[in-house]
């Protein structure tokens, strides 16, 4: 009788101890699902998933998987959208109208940007100049020194916007301006000319010299208001030792004459001067080895703005990994440049959509130049 009554007694507080377990299990769970509740935003959720929506679009995917009417009913009495937010308006202190909006329509009219580029970011410093007005960081053995690197004391303290979909601040790379006195035209074609050369001799990347045909070090006036700042050289560009003359070339021909420029009034160049193998992005050390001859060719040429077209040129100049989409529609700065960043010309051409942006960008640097566009 005593061992039935202990076995009876222990199963009892087997069964209490499992159910006092199962009962902690559901509060947690109920608790987790609450703390969930509070921490997102619904409006911000629902505009992320817009914009991702239209991005999938823009890269060619023409249907999106049919909602489940239950499970939408179901999420939607989870996270009600006007109770969460006002408690958490009120909780926080701030309005909501001070609150990051993004609509569908405007995450649509700013495409998510090309894919950033793997490298480490740039921190570089005006090149020094020698005497003959090639830095000595470039010399005629090919063998430039690595580039100084510039101070990021002047950027903003918080890049990171509070929403994932607005943009930044301008960033600013130095507070100081080019040094010296602009050079007379013809001396500084002389030095543009000298510094080409000292590029064709190059032989830093083994890889790229390896495979290369013609270096492409860049064209255009030599006295621009305009510089705009590529990536890499294509195959084309790579057989005929000029940037931008493939198909790509064509469509940043036709977007300057859309904003009444032509070829001949801009100067066109690269990030990096030979063409990596299979047009794949360039390496950290690749642009590391370049990176002073594009100082020295800013330097010399002075632009009021540089137009930086694709992640590679623009995380390049500005030192930052933020992609394309969350730099643009802003004036950056260079030196005395201002710099404003947009989509390459072949990402358009495999993402037509993301023209709309483009243009928007060129009619913003327009504006700020004070050039008036005819009306299309």
């Amino acid at each position: 009788m005593n061992t039935s009554s202990d076995t009876s007694n222990s199963s009892s507080a087997n069964s209490i101890s499992e159910q006092a377990a199962a009962e902690s299990q559901a509060a947690e769970s109920q608790a987790a699902e609450s703390q969930a509740a509070e921490s997102l935003d619904p409006q911000q959720t629902t505009a992320e998933i817009a914009a991702l929506a239209a991005h999938l679009q823009r890269a060619g995917i023409m249907w999106l998987p049919r909602p489940n009417q239950h499970s939408t009913e179901q999420i939607a009495a989870r996270f009600p959208v006007g109770t969460t937010t006002q408690l958490r308006s009120s909780d926080s202190g701030v309005s909501q109208s001070n609150r990051a909006q993004v609509s569908p329509d405007s995450a649509g009219s700013n495409p998510d940007s090309e894919p950033p580029a793997s490298h480490k970011p740039a921190h570089s410093h005006k090149p020094a100049q020698l005497s003959g007005g090639v830095s000595s960081t470039a010399n005629t053995n090919g063998s430039p020194q690595p580039a100084i690197k510039r101070p990021t004391t002047n950027r903003p303290s918080a890049t990171r916007p509070a929403a994932r979909l607005q943009g930044v601040s301008a960033i600013q790379t130095t507070e100081h301006e080019y040094s010296g006195d602009p050079q007379p035209t013809d001396q500084r074609t002389q030095k543009l000319q000298q510094l080409a050369q000292a590029v064709e001799s190059c032989t830093l990347c083994p890889a790229l010299a390896s495979c290369r045909h013609k270096t492409v070090f860049g064209e255009g006036n030599t006295n621009p208001r305009f510089a705009f700042f590529g990536e890499v050289p294509g195959e084309e560009e790579d057989l005929s030792g000029r940037p931008f003359v493939g198909k790509a070339g064509n469509l940043l021909t036709k977007m300057l004459q859309a904003c009444t420029l032509q070829r001949d009034d801009v100067y066109i160049l690269n990030t990096v001067k030979c063409r990596p193998p299979g047009n794949r992005n360039p390496e950290g050390d690749e642009l590391s080895n370049c990176r002073s001859y594009y100082q020295q060719q800013f330097e010399m040429l002075r632009p009021e703005y540089i137009v930086c077209l694709g992640a590679v040129s623009a995380q390049e100049l500005l030192g930052t990994k933020l992609s394309v989409g969350r730099l643009r529609g802003t004036l950056h700065r260079y030196f005395a440049s201002k710099v404003l960043v947009t989509y390459h010309p072949a990402y358009l051409l495999r993402n037509p959509a993301a023209k709309k942006a483009a243009w928007a960008d060129l009619q913003y640097l327009m504006r700020d130049a004070g050039i008036q566009i005819p009306k299309r």
